[in-house]
């Protein structure tokens, strides 16, 4: 624990900014939102957090008072990421130019999501497909803004990495300060593990640093993943969501108690109430509660007790109820609700 603590607690400078430590969030749709982002901020210990993905076509007339996606507390912008979806190079780049007047730390390109309607945009892992576009977008934000751009892609459509070495190598030549990789192909839906030789491949082909993510779950995964692929950094994705705390546990002391699913759980309802009308946060917590579920043996059974009901009180009930702390935990998680 001790070398992986040294490893991740070494700075990183982007673009002339320095980041405290190289264990980052993952950005996440329909999880990584402000009211998560607050009780991850609690524990401490991340990095950079980024936030949902974001359309790049409605941002500029994004409210961040009202937005579900485009919001965020003043005090995590110093280390708070915008991920943009799109492909249309302008609308990129004007998106991009209203997250460095808002300022946010950077902002990221998502490259990587496989989901039906994003793809059938021409966004996402969509761009893997066309590289000449993927690079004209990046390039096109490279010149709108100052502030680190990176790009979270994966390996492509086949199980080939010749393609992600490539389009790697072009991503920093076009100016991108940083890039996050997920070893996986893009139907893929975390079915299979991720292939670390590819992302051994990518990190050796650019000088700019390479964030791993993938099946990081326990402190030896995130071990394996730097010595197997001299990766710069790990990006955690839903195992920050089951455990939020993993960064102050993995970066500086944090031992969390028999009690911390409870409080976690409480949190997140807290942060909720706060930022989103009934109805959404609602949504959002029975979203999360699969991830809390996840750490337990028998979470599947767990689950539908932790949801049941429609409000907000009723989850806090639940929690406190079915949250005691004797129940018997699995050292992963459950990879049956991982993949829900």
């Amino acid at each position: 624990m001790n070398e992986l603590k040294n490893r991740l607690n070494t700075p990183l400078t982007l673009r002339g900014r320095t980041v405290a430590n190289r264990l980052w969030l993952a950005p996440m749709a329909g999880l990584g939102h402000i009211a998560f982002r607050q009780v991850l901020d609690g524990f401490g210990g991340c990095g950079l957090m980024m936030t949902e993905m974001t359309s790049a076509k409605a941002l500029p007339n994004e409210n961040p008072k009202i937005s579900p996606v485009f919001r965020w507390r003043e005090e995590e912008l110093p280390r708070l990421v915008c991920q943009l979806m799109g492909s249309q190079p302008q609308e990129m780049a004007d998106a991009a130019l209203r997250v460095q007047d808002e300022g946010f730390f950077g902002v990221d390109v998502n490259m990587g999501c496989s989901v039906s309607a994003i793809v059938k945009r021409r966004a996402g892992a969509a761009l893997l497909r066309e590289p000449d576009r993927a690079v004209e977008i990046v390039r096109a934000m490279r010149k709108a803004v100052d502030i680190p751009l990176m790009v979270k892609f994966r390996t492509g459509w086949e199980n080939d990495p010749s393609g992600a070495v490539e389009l790697a190598r072009r991503f920093e030549d076009a100016g991108v300060d940083c890039l996050v990789f997920h070893p996986r192909v893009s139907p893929d839906r975390r079915s299979r593990p991720p292939v670390l030789e590819h992302l051994r491949q990518v990190c050796e082909a650019v000088d700019i640093p390479v964030i791993g993510n993938g099946n990081v779950f326990l402190p030896v995964d995130g071990l394996k993943m730097l010595d197997t692929t001299g990766c710069d950094g790990l990006s955690l994705g839903r195992m920050a969501v089951a455990r939020p705390w993993l960064f102050s546990s993995w970066c500086s002391n944090f031992t969390p108690g028999a009690d911390i699913h409870r409080i976690t759980a409480l949190a997140m309802l807290d942060a909720l109430e706060e930022h989103y009308e009934p109805t959404r946060a609602v949504k959002l917590y029975k979203k999360y509660a699969i991830y809390l579920a996840a750490n337990f043996s028998f979470g599947v059974r767990l689950l539908p007790k932790l949801t049941a009901g429609d409000s907000i009180e009723q989850f806090r009930e639940n929690a406190r109820r079915e949250l005691t702390g004797e129940q018997a935990l699995a050292t992963r998680p459950n990879i049956h609700l991982f993949t829900r």
